[in-house]
């Protein structure tokens, strides 16, 4: 560890400067038609419809959505205003240490995604190959796969963006033909896509699975609600923009209309194939509908949602947490590395079977995250932040030993209770989260550990694009006056 704490500063680390923020609302929203295509929607679609009709699994799905990226957008806004990652803005409600604990559940938590979705896109490289070249080794095509998306990811956001414009408007396509391969599949075995139900359920029963569905869109996402400031700090925004709704445009597209619609799609795909084929994992159902060109065109489209979400969604946010851990001397394309080999060790084809109920428990314990950013960024700091201390090693963000207690506490209860009720259990992550840490932190900690921007709420000093501040600038003067002295 380097002295004077200049393993807070890495250059990967520091706030993105406004000249760098790339990212528009379209390019914002064409990113996100690549990130909700995932096979965990499609999961969901299948175990959902199951004891729902259609439309009550689109209205559970929409909901949730909607919900989620309420989150996304409130918390973005750290990467917005101050240019920020999450696992930086971490220090702050957690201490310059222990940011690294909830960092490092949401660090291989995204890395894990990233194995179970380079997985099905390997799988559906290897149906493809076997289509055209009657090749059959769908590991070789694990590591191939996962191999390409890392170095894509380490190039940097705007490899990914010109990524995401190439992706988008093919996955929008070929996911319609998708949708209606798999409608009709279902509809010569005689069912109605809108009413099937394999086992209906009324009452209390209904509304438990209903909640399900929420709470599992919730909790997949729930990853990047609390992670989204590592993305958004690279979106376009105005410089001296008051109006929170003006300065956040680009994340309020993407989030509350692109996102759910796609979302909602997608789970209504992995539902219209379990009625297909009683299976939700649309390679088996593709293969089991479609056969020659088209197959290898829906499959197509597979790889390339796996590849458009696995970048922004999982490798991004790993890579910036464990560069956060390791310091220096863990540059982000270090992390890239890392991301992917733990997505490769944790052996994701072993994953899918338990992911509705796997999401249940990491959105507990991460909307618990979200509500603690919420509570220390919105209710107590009131977006203002000091900045240049969440470089010092032995700044106000110290606390006790690099540790804030409140935040840590907090995360634990909400985590808990989250839990032990899992119907709802990302609402009661965000809440009782967001709660204990508002009340631990205000009349407890900060009494004991005074905050710069508490005792004097200055806009001029403490807020960052809204009265035209670039931080990176600041932050780097200041490493380059103690580097002289």
């Amino acid at each position: 560890m380097a002295n004077g704490g200049d393993y807070l500063k890495s250059p990967d680390l520091l706030p993105v400067t406004h000249q760098k923020r790339s990212i528009g609302t379209f390019g914002f929203a064409v990113i996100w038609i690549g990130m909700a295509i995932v096979l965990a929607a499609f999961a969901i679609g299948g175990s959902a419809i199951m004891t729902l009709s259609l439309p009550m699994v689109i209205l559970a799905t929409m909901i949730g959505s909607v919900l989620i990226g309420v989150f996304m957008t409130l918390i973005g806004d750290i990467g917005i205003e101050h240019g920020l990652s999450f696992p930086v803005y971490m220090r702050a409600p957690f201490g310059t240490i222990g940011t690294h604990i909830p960092s490092l559940v949401r660090g291989v938590t995204a890395a894990c995604w990233f194995g179970l979705n380079t997985y099905f896109g390997a799988m559906a490289i290897n149906g493809i190959l076997n289509l055209l070249f009657d090749f059959n080794n769908w590991f070789l095509c694990f590591l191939v796969f996962a191999a390409l998306q890392l170095i894509n990811t380490s190039l940097g956001i705007k490899s990914i963006e010109r990524f995401a414009d190439f992706a988008a408007p093919v996955i929008i396509l070929i996911s319609c033909w998708m949708y209606i391969t798999l409608a009709d599949h279902a509809t010569a075995q005689g069912k109605n896509v809108w009413t099937w139900i394999e086992s209906p359920t009324t009452g209390i029963a209904a509304f438990t699975a209903f909640m399900v569905v929420m709470m599992a869109n919730m909790g997949f996402w729930a990853t990047l609600a609390a992670d989204m400031p590592t993305l958004s700090r690279f979106f376009k925004a105005p410089k001296n923009e008051r109006n929170w709704f003006k300065r956040n445009k680009t994340q309020l597209i993407g989030s509350l209309i692109v996102m759910p619609i796609t979302n909602t799609f997608m789970v209504t795909i992995g539902a219209v194939a379990y009625m297909a084929v009683a299976s939700a994992d649309p390679i088996n159902a593709l293969q089991q509908s479609a056969s020659g060109i088209v197959l290898g065109v829906l499959l197509l489209m597979i790889v390339l949602a796996q590849w458009s979400t696995n970048t922004s969604a999982n490798v991004i946010p790993a890579a910036t947490i464990f560069s956060n851990i390791g310091g220096p001397k863990v540059p982000f394309w270090a992390g890239v590395i890392i991301a992917g080999v733990i997505g490769i060790v944790v052996q994701p084809w072993s994953l899918f079977g338990v992911l509705v109920d796997a999401l249940l428990i990491i959105g507990g314990i991460l909307t618990a995250i979200v509500g603690i950013l919420f509570a220390d960024y919105y209710l107590i700091r009131k977006r203002r932040v000091n900045v240049k201390e969440l470089y010092e090693l032995d700044g106000q963000y110290k606390y006790m030993n690099g540790f804030n207690v409140a935040g840590l506490i907090a995360w634990v209860i909400g985590g808990a209770l989250a839990n032990m009720f899992p119907t709802y259990s990302s609402l009661v992550g965000f809440f009782v989260g967001a709660i204990v840490y508002y009340v631990l932190a205000k009349y407890w900690w900060f009494k004991k550990y005074p905050q710069a921007e508490l005792d004097n709420p200055s806009d001029a000093e403490y807020l960052g694009i809204t009265v035209g501040h670039d931080w990176n600038d600041i932050v780097v003067q200041e490493i380059e006056e103690k580097k002289a002295e």
